[in-house]
């Protein structure tokens, strides 16, 4: 039996892509990058062979189990599990915890958000090895930390700690998303990464720490042990789950335990939480453009990120800095410097 498992987070709305991403079709159900593939088959394609396919557990809203069904036709139904409401990482963590420890208490699980972009895959599945050997011989809680490249004050940070013979640190602690002085201050201290919001335990591991930290969400999901794999357990759930705390895991755990432990690594990582983000990591022309549609033509345009259906003919001249994107029935034009402003276009449109 393989013991290890993978707990894919997939219920975001991914309001920030908008007008491509959208409530009904967020971006981990796209393929942003223009890869062929969408995030959330790319986030289960980069662990084939580590985690065999049917080790591998969704957590998601009820609306997306369609769009699971058809982009993971090998997912089993089983393995998707749907929240009845957003109830933040820990409650959807500790669901599929339970639900796996119930089958196999000797698992050993990863958990990924089903939307972020590692482009050095080879790295990254030596770092998950090697990261799950480290979570198998011992009542550990591991997380990545990523080495940073620049004073990043969209991302959280961990402190590292005293450094063990294996290249893991014990974390000192988590830090919020800093201002610029802030991030500077780190990166030249050095012992500062990037939280990359990826996770490895043993099930027994993650349950323990359940217990001692958030009893009242254990306990919700321990008296569903008998439910878990039957006909009875999305009515537990539905439920259930609304009862539970609204925490994320750093909170409510990853802060408080003393047995947690940061694996440094560099294996391309980015949370593509912007449109900014998303033009630094795609291929670009000479000019600084992405350009993704095989009927754009651009003159005299410069460092733009521009998402087009195939087959949509648009010409573009002068365009500068600017995100040009057309999906579901909007064509928007936008400045990188004022992305923060789609939400509010999103309301009123």
């Amino acid at each position: 039996m393989n013991n290890n498992y993978l707990i894919i987070m997939a219920g975001g709305i991914g309001s920030r892509f908008w007008p491509m991403s959208t409530p009904e079709t967020p971006k981990q159900f796209l393929d942003i990058l223009g890869t062929g593939q969408t995030m959330i088959q790319q986030t289960i394609t980069r662990l084939n062979g580590i985690v065999p396919i049917e080790n591998v557990f969704i957590v998601t809203g009820s609306r997306y189990k369609a769009l699971i069904n058809e982009q993971l036709p090998e997912v089993k139904d089983e393995q998707i599990l749907m929240e009845p409401c957003m109830r933040n990482t820990a409650p959807c963590i500790a669901y599929a915890a339970y639900k796996i420890y119930q089958r196999n208490p000797e698992a050993n699980i990863v958990v990924a958000p089903s939307d972020h972009l590692i482009t050095n895959e080879k790295e990254f599945r030596s770092v998950i090895s090697e990261g799950l050997k480290f979570v198998a011989a011992d009542d550990v809680l591991l997380t990545l930390g990523i080495h940073p490249h620049r004073p990043e004050t969209g991302y959280g940070y961990i402190q590292a700690g005293e450094k063990m013979e294996d290249a893991m640190n014990k974390v000192k602690a988590f830090k919020e998303k800093p201002n610029l002085e802030t991030a500077k201050a780190y990166l030249s201290e050095g012992s500062y990464f990037w939280n990359a919001g990826i996770f490895l335990w043993s099930a027994k591991s993650i349950i323990k720490a359940f217990e001692n930290y958030l009893p009242k969400v254990a306990e919700i999901f321990e008296a569903g042990s008998e439910k878990y794999y039957t006909i009875d357990e999305q009515g537990f759930i539905d439920e259930q789950f609304p009862l539970c705390e609204n925490i994320s895991i750093d909170y409510g755990i990853m802060e408080h335990a003393d047995n947690i432990y940061v694996m440094p690594a560099d294996f391309g990582w980015s949370d593509l939480g912007t449109w900014g983000s998303l033009w630094e990591k795609r291929e670009k022309d000479e000019q600084g453009n992405s350009v993704v549609g095989d009927a754009v033509k651009t003159y005299d345009c410069e460092n733009n990120i521009i998402t087009i259906p195939d087959g949509r003919k648009v010409v573009l001249q002068g365009i500068k800095d600017c995100i040009v994107t057309e999906a579901n029935g909007v064509f928007m034009v936008c400045r990188k410097s004022e992305e923060q402003r789609i939400k509010e276009f999103q309301k009123e449109s």
